[in-house]
């Protein structure tokens, strides 16, 4: 199987209309977690759609993605080790953990 390689020239874009205030809350996690906005945006996707189910394969050609830290790889790598029950606890876990750092935060 080819690997697909990313490159920012050929990526689909997608304008996305933020409601007010969400830019800069966005910037703010994305500079916490040191990464840019769009990966920020791209893994938050990601995770939402790995918990529902909805992302299949292709995950799989993300794993040399350049957007990737050698952590975040390692990450990932031990993430698929894990059944879908453990992967799903664990990204609702995540996303909770998130949601309560961001009512800090707004608080």
């Amino acid at each position: 199987m080819k690997q697909a390689i990313y490159s920012s020239r050929t990526a689909d874009k997608f304008v996305v209309r933020l409601p007010d205030g969400m830019r800069e809350r966005i910037a703010d996690v994305a500079r916490n977690h040191h990464r840019s906005m769009n990966s920020e945006i791209i893994a938050r996707l990601e995770q939402s759609l790995i918990q529902e189910g909805s992302l299949g394969d292709d995950l799989n050609m993300r794993l040399d993605s350049p957007e990737l830290s050698l952590h975040e790889r390692e990450l990932l790598q031990r993430f698929r080790q894990l059944s879908r029950r453990q992967q799903n606890a664990l990204v609702a876990l995540i996303a909770h953990d998130m949601e309560m750092a961001a009512e800090e935060a707004t608080a």
